[in-house]
């Protein structure tokens, strides 16, 4: 999108926002509002947020029960992939030509990056993934909950919030005889993942390190094993899911397992 506004002024505007108010994540920690910016992909475009795919590798983003509301992240915000899968709560605050009033929120959760543009500044149209800038890049559908369409780029308010996914989460297994690589999703809770450890009928547990997005993966032959998972969220709890897949699995294979519980 183009930005109507320079982004440098934008961020005046936000200087003037309130704050306050925590909200509960699922293991008991809370975050407070902080400021930000936000534009959108339009749903016609070609788009890891309308085509799936993405830079956190969940791929169909309907079919790992993502839906809609999705965003990219900024590089101060996505963590190298580790805020994959996190929700974020916002709203447009402090422009009351492309803000819908009242300042109503959306929850969104994060399945991409958003890259920087290094050759335009900061506070041109283009450069608002520069690093450090805290920038949302929203869904059509997530944008036009909190913000007009004709807008470019808006002043938000944003935080973190608990993630509230239905059943249980998804193991999509691939890789070879050489290496086992999983990837995981519907994640509730916190909705990231920090480590992941994999044990097959003939192993103990080994650590798995993270490919790329939620992709993780070691360097072992699991195949005619049932598998198990631990998996440990971004903020520390860690859940273990026993037998997850039989030893008859196959590559290409999701197995639904254990979830953090609220």
């Amino acid at each position: 999108m183009v930005s109507s506004m320079p982004l440098s002024s934008l961020l005046l505007l936000l200087s003037a926002a309130s704050f306050g108010g925590g909200v509960r994540l699922g293991d008991g920690g809370y975050e407070d509002w902080r400021l930000g910016t936000a534009t959108y992909v339009k749903e016609f475009q070609s788009h890891p947020l309308n085509d799936g795919g993405g830079a956190c590798g969940y791929g169909d983003l309907d079919i790992f029960r993502y839906g809609r509301y999705t965003t990219g992240l900024s590089a101060a915000l996505f963590g190298r992939g580790g805020a994959c899968g996190g929700c974020y709560e916002l709203r447009c605050v402090n422009h009351i030509q492309w803000c819908l009033r009242g300042s109503p929120t959306v929850v969104v959760t994060a399945t991409d990056f958003c890259p920087a543009n290094m050759g335009l500044a900061d506070d041109d149209a283009g450069g608002w993934c520069n690093f450090p800038r805290e920038h949302l890049e929203l869904s059509e559908a997530a944008f036009l909950r909190v913000a007009k369409a004709k807008a470019g780029i808006v002043p938000v308010q944003f935080r973190r919030v608990s993630c509230d996914r239905a059943g249980g989460m998804r193991f999509t297994i691939t890789g070879s005889a050489h290496f086992l690589q999983v990837l995981i999703t519907n994640v509730a809770a916190d909705g990231e993942v920090a480590a992941v450890k994999v044990k097959g009928s003939r192993t103990g547990w080994i650590p798995m390190g993270r490919n790329w997005g939620q992709n993780w993966q070691c360097d072992a032959d699991l195949r005619a094993q049932p598998l198990s998972f631990e998996v440990t969220g971004g903020r520390g709890r860690t859940v273990t899911a026993y037998s997850v897949a039989p030893a008859d699995w196959m590559f290409a294979q999701t197995f639904e397992g254990k979830q953090f519980a609220e």
